[in-house]
């Protein structure tokens, strides 16, 4: 029988490979060749320049297939000068580990495909074990998970239930999971005006007080208070520019940004519906012509709580101690997409460092996230 997998190694090497979106870096290439070695069935599903892993074991029979969904991709590590530390050095120092991916989340898929392997060679399961790896997920996301759920459409590959494993707990390993995310939208505002010399304001349109008027209508608007289980709704401004550097001229145009993000009280068309009425009761009353163009980046989701969500509750209290809120709270995940698939929550790291400089984790939480994994695929291949 072979020795368990060394998350903790398995996360340095992963940070070892340089893999900001889009590049794969070796990454995935490297989680291949170790998941291929330990009997799974691996296809590569590699779609508009991004790399994506999908590994599936099975025994055979009637069982079930529980699914776990990670990406190797990572964003920018800024300025290196900044770092402590090489940031794909995957250096451990006082028994944390450090680089980008550490949290997020590379450490998270080493734990999960430590904990498929480990069983998968020790008590072979009644059922199936499905790891769905992506390389793009820092970006738009569009040829990721995405693209692995129309492979398995496709190809009649399915998940009964699936984790996912991006870092969920704000304090400690333990004290959150992820039942539901809000849904996200983009919106960008052009008020076009006409250009002119600020002393001779009557022979101008200026698009300022226009677009000061629909942001302030925008912005006070109360969307809602909050459902069951979310918290109330928000829209928040980014960006307003002119491109005009000069004091005494009137801009031809103002841009504006602002994102949505929103509760299971919305949904994304609607929304984007709001906006574009609001901007043409303006573009009315001012004479002015307003266009809004929006992107919907996820509409909101929530896994019910029940007997998905109490069996890995019940594994995180088993071997943390803490019995975890369920929680829909943080931004958009790839489990925006699997849950059009099958039922799916989320737990992960403590996220405290992600996308920052010196991203690190203790080691000793790789080793528990292993742990948690494990007992919750034990648990869920004996119910």
């Amino acid at each position: 029988m072979s020795d368990p997998i060394d998350a903790v190694k398995l996360t340095a090497d992963l940070i070892r490979c340089p893999s900001v979106t889009p590049d794969e870096g070796g990454a995935i290439v490297l989680l291949e060749r170790l998941l291929s070695g330990a009997g799974f069935r691996c296809t590569r599903i590699d779609r508009g320049g991004a790399a994506n892993l999908f590994a599936r074991w099975g025994k055979g029979g009637n069982g079930r297939t529980f699914g776990f969904n990670g990406h190797t991709d990572v964003v920018p590590a800024g300025d290196t000068d900044a770092w402590t530390v090489a940031p794909f050095g995957g250096e451990i120092s006082d028994g944390v580990l450090y680089g980008r991916g550490a949290t997020d989340m590379k450490s998270g898929v080493a734990a999960f495909a430590a904990a498929a392997i480990d069983l998968v060679r020790t008590t072979p399961p009644d059922g199936s074990i499905v790891l769905a790896i992506t390389g793009d997920e820092e970006g738009i996301a569009t040829d990721g998970t995405a693209a692995i759920l129309d492979w398995m459409a496709a190809n009649d590959e399915v998940m009964d239930h699936c984790l996912v494993g991006e870092p969920t707990c704000p304090e400690r390993l333990g004290d959150m999971i992820k039942i539901g995310r809000r849904g996200s939208m983009n919106a960008e505002i052009v008020v076009a005006g006409k250009q002119g010399h600020s002393a001779y304001p009557d022979r101008a349109l200026n698009p300022l007080p226009v677009m000061a008027r629909l942001l302030v209508r925008l912005s006070d608007h109360e969307l809602d208070q909050g459902s069951a289980h979310f918290d109330a709704s928000s829209l928040v401004i980014t960006n307003i520019d002119t491109g005009n550097t000069a004091s005494n001229v009137i801009p031809a145009e103002c841009r504006a940004r602002l994102n949505i993000r929103f509760n299971d009280l919305h949904d994304g068309p609607s929304l984007s519906s709001w906006l574009k009425s609001e901007a043409g009761k303006i573009a009315g009353e001012s004479g002015i012509a307003i266009d809004v163009a929006t992107r919907i980046s996820g509409e909101s989701f929530l896994t019910e709580p029940g007997e998905f969500s109490d069996l890995v509750a019940a594994a995180v209290k088993a071997e943390t101690g803490l019995v975890p809120e369920l929680s829909t709270s943080g931004g958009t995940s790839d489990a925006r997409f699997i849950k059009d698939h099958c039922p799916v929550v989320e737990f992960g790291l403590v996220g405290k460092t992600m996308h920052q400089v010196d991203e690190c984790v203790p080691l000793a939480e790789i080793e528990a996230l292993k742990a948690i994994y494990s007992r919750i695929l034990r648990a869920y291949f004996a119910s």
